[in-house]
C-alpha cells in the first residue's frame, strides 16, 4: 500500500493512483475538472472546532496532531477510508494547505498506514 500526499493545486500525474480530497471545505479557486478526483472524503477532515483552533494557533502542531488522531480513532469515515486504502496499491491524499509538512493530511496518512 502506497499512500502519498499532494496539494490539490499540483498537477495530477499518472502514478497518483486513486486521488482522494481529504479537506472538509472545497479548495478555493479549484474546479472539479482540474482537481481530477476519484473521491472527496470530507468527513475524515478535522472537526470544524479543531480546524479553527489549529488555524488560530499554528505553533501548536503537536497538540493539533494529537487531538486529530483522537478524532480519527472514533471516526467511522476514517475507518472506512483505512479499509479502502488497503485495497488499492496507490492512493494520493489531496489537501489544500500551503504547508506541506504541517497539515492534517500528514497526520491522516500516518493514521491510515499504521498497523
Amino acid at each position: 500500500m502506497d499512500v502519498r500526499l499532494k496539494r490539490v493545486y499540483d498537477d495530477p500525474e499518472p502514478d497518483d493512483g486513486v486521488r482522494i480530497l481529504v479537506d472538509r471545505l472545497w479548495p478555493r479557486g479549484m474546479t472539479q475538472e482540474r482537481a481530477v478526483l476519484d473521491s472527496w472524503t470530507k468527513d475524515v477532515a478535522p472537526s470544524p472546532a479543531l480546524r479553527a483552533e489549529w488555524h488560530a494557533h499554528l505553533e501548536r502542531w503537536d497538540e493539533f496532531a494529537e487531538q486529530y488522531r483522537a478524532e480519527l480513532a472514533t471516526n467511522a469515515a476514517a475507518e472506512y477510508l483505512r479499509n479502502y486504502v488497503r485495497t488499492h496499491p496507490h492512493v494520493t491524499l489531496l489537501y489544500g494547505a500551503k504547508d506541506r509538512e504541517h497539515n492534517h493530511a500528514v497526520v491522516l496518512a500516518e493514521y491510515l498506514t499504521a498497523a
